[in-house]
């Protein structure tokens, strides 16, 4: 079950969902921090429990993760709430028993480009990342990527998805791993471009969430 919260900023409130771990979780545990996509922008924090990873942690009665999910004004985007986004993580790992070293970053659509400028421009700070449904932002350079060779990286995306290119996602996915990276990309035969509900309730990525975890060494808060 989620909560709503919000993080105050110079740059405005942030408003966000939040679910805590379940009480017989190991601690400390993960957190998983979601951005949506462009259409979940406003000042409605139920839109995002329409669907999704968002609707999967509410119905869930329990979950061996701590979850998070800001929503954006209308008109914004992740990559200019970047600043913001840390200082939120910032703020959980300081206030609830989160494992620094076991944070997981995920974007769907517009949110999957955030999610990636933000693990580029933060690499230390997170133990992996999932993009669903979206493109890497245009303003990440070569050095960048080449920074998310120590970030577990699921790729989702739908064969039939008009907003996308099966062959532009594999040319990141080669230059990730030509860099060292471990990435792995799932192409859903039959999906198009809204295949978050699918995608986030299998059982495999939700394992997969839990078991990621960075060198203590090599975090930087």
């Amino acid at each position: 079950m989620t909560v709503e919260h919000r993080l105050n900023s110079s740059n405005g409130s942030l408003p966000y969902l939040f679910s805590p771990v379940s009480a017989d979780a190991n601690q400390p545990a993960p957190l998983v921090l979601f951005l949506h996509g462009a259409r979940d922008r406003g000042n409605d924090l139920n839109v995002l429990l329409k669907w999704g990873l968002p609707r999967f942690v509410d119905e869930s009665s329990s979950l061996p993760y701590f979850f998070a999910a800001p929503q954006l004004s209308e008109g914004q985007t992740w990559v200019e709430r970047e600043s913001d986004v840390i200082a939120l993580l910032d703020d959980l790992i300081a206030s609830q028993p989160i494992n620094p070293y076991s944070v997981i970053i995920s974007g769907f659509s517009l949110g999957t480009a955030g999610a990636w400028h933000i693990a580029a421009s933060h690499p230390s700070r997170f133990a992996g990342l999932v993009a669903v449904s979206g493109r890497v932002a245009k303003t990440l350079e070569e050095t960048q990527l080449a920074g998310l060779k120590e970030i577990s990286i699921q790729i989702f995306q739908g064969a039939k998805d008009e907003k996308l290119s099966i062959e532009d996602t594999q040319q990141i996915v080669d230059s990730l791993r030509t860099a060292g990276g471990t990435v792995d990309f799932t192409v859903l035969p039959e999906g198009d471009h809204f295949i978050a509900d699918e995608v986030y309730r299998d059982s495999k990525l939700q394992q997969w969430l839990i078991s990621q975890s960075r060198r203590q060494a090599s975090l930087a808060i």
